[in-house]
């Protein structure tokens, strides 16, 4: 039974993804420890400390889906230790003779922490994923409106021109750069825990070093080469780069949202003739996904900050930090995973009104030009005179630009009229093309 208004039947689909559930769902998290059981068998098997017998039969037995759930939970609870409810149900399925060689030498932590590493080896890859589509697609957007011109806005008001293939290529190219951090950082967070009692693999002595190696090559995952019970910066950085991940999103999504105010125009999520906005305004499309972008990117944040708070941790071992890590690292790499999903959705549809881009520029009867004309006149009165000059002229009034200039006879009306005929984004299609012309980061891989 959900528990949670976001796993709820109704409202799931705005957490989670289908991709990120084969990863969090209970069955199949428990399916991946029981994998980790069995990939440490197999390991303490070739170094024959365990029988190769034993290491098969746990690996022949080690089914999630044999497993009943309410039975683990019950001895979890009843016993108040973390894993010791699945390790009596694994029990349970073994031969007798395999059943002494369930967890041999095992912690909690090295269960939960390698589970760790491989939820952030794939979650990350999902992420990474849909981040270079949701960058091809904006650098589709910005070569085919290099030239779409539109207000530039500062502080929320409309100020020099710039063009929509600019402002997108920004987007393109701050995504580019998480791709870039989450190839980097993959190798050192996609790795296993094989730590024993306070990390100094005492039980398995001298075999400890190399059971680790054997035991996380057969997962996938890199050796961390030190035990890293208390050192926690793998799953803060994991954990930064995808809030790092989300604000850029909720960045893309807000830019969207305003964007596509009736009164503004610019832009519109793609149309669903199925979407009811209101139940008592039928007029209003609400802008969903660019909204939720930003909501998930709250989650993320909180999330986040308790990660990086784990990193204070005491000691050899410490259950504060690495059990808070249980709860907020699903938390956050659900919201990241559907956040990522959700941007490159939204991007891939988005509806862009070049129009009404012309038109809310053309609205501010020509001040758009101040820039350029400020740059001319500072070459004539220098910088500081001509800025007073305008200044005084364009808060007298709502006039048109150069006939207000023109009356106070800074500059020949054909100049003026000259020096605001185009927009000048020659340098900012330039910058379009450059960020065009480096690609993705990795789209190959």
């Amino acid at each position: 039974m959900a528990t949670r208004l976001t796993e709820a039947g109704a409202y799931a689909h705005l957490w989670c993804t289908p991709a990120l559930a084969e990863i969090f769902d209970e069955r199949r998290r428990l399916q991946s420890w029981l994998d980790i059981l069995a990939a440490l068998a197999g390991a303490q098997a070739e170094l024959k400390l365990i029988p190769a017998e034993a290491a098969a039969q746990v690996a022949a037995h080690a089914r999630a889906d044999r497993l009943d759930l309410d039975a683990v939970a019950a001895e979890t609870r009843r016993t108040a230790h973390s894993t010791l409810g699945l390790i009596r149900a694994l029990q349970r399925l073994l031969p007798e003779p395999a059943r002494e060689y369930v967890y041999y030498g095992a912690t909690v932590q090295d269960l939960t922490d390698t589970w760790f590493g491989l939820v952030m080896r794939d979650v990350g890859a999902l992420v990474r994923a849909d981040l270079v589509r949701a960058h091809a697609t904006l650098l589709g957007l910005a070569a085919a409106h290099r030239d779409t011109v539109m207000a530039g806005r500062t502080h929320g008001q409309p100020g020099a021109p710039i063009t929509f293939g600019l402002k997108v290529a920004t987007w393109a190219d701050e995504l580019g750069r998480h791709v870039v951090r989450l190839d980097e950082g993959a190798p050192r967070w996609s790795v296993g825990q094989l730590a024993g009692a306070v990390g100094a693999l005492g039980f398995f002595e001298p075999d400890g070093v190399e059971l680790r190696r054997l035991f996380c090559a057969r997962l996938g995952l890199g050796d961390p080469v030190v035990s890293w019970t208390a050192t926690r910066d793998r799953v803060a950085e994991f954990g930064s780069v995808l809030n790092l991940v989300t604000g850029t999103l909720a960045r893309i999504g807000n830019e969207v949202y305003e964007l596509q105010r009736p009164e503004i125009g610019e832009l519109s999520e793609a149309p669903s003739a199925s979407t009811v906005g209101s139940i008592t305004m039928p007029h209003k499309r609400n802008p969903e996904a660019s909204e939720h972008l930003d909501t998930l990117a709250r989650i993320a944040r909180a999330s986040a900050g308790v990660l990086v708070e784990g990193m204070v941790c005491g000691h050899e071992r410490d259950g504060r930090a690495w059990k808070a890590e249980w709860a907020a690292l699903p938390d956050l790499a659900l919201a990241a995973g559907t956040a990522a999903a959700l941007a490159a959705d939204l991007v891939g549809g988005l509806v862009v009104h070049a129009d009404r881009m012309r038109a809310n520029l053309d609205a501010t009867g020509g001040r758009w030009a101040s820039e350029r004309v400020l740059a001319e006149l500072s070459r004539r009165l220098g910088k500081h005179r001509a800025q007073g000059v305008l200044q005084e002229a364009l808060s007298s009034g709502d006039g048109d630009l150069v006939e207000v200039l023109a009356a106070r006879g800074v500059a020949d009306r054909r100049e003026l009229a000259s020096w605001v005929r185009e927009p000048a984004v020659a340098t900012a299609a330039a910058m379009v093309d450059a960020v065009v012309a480096r690609g993705t980061p990795g789209a190959g891989r």
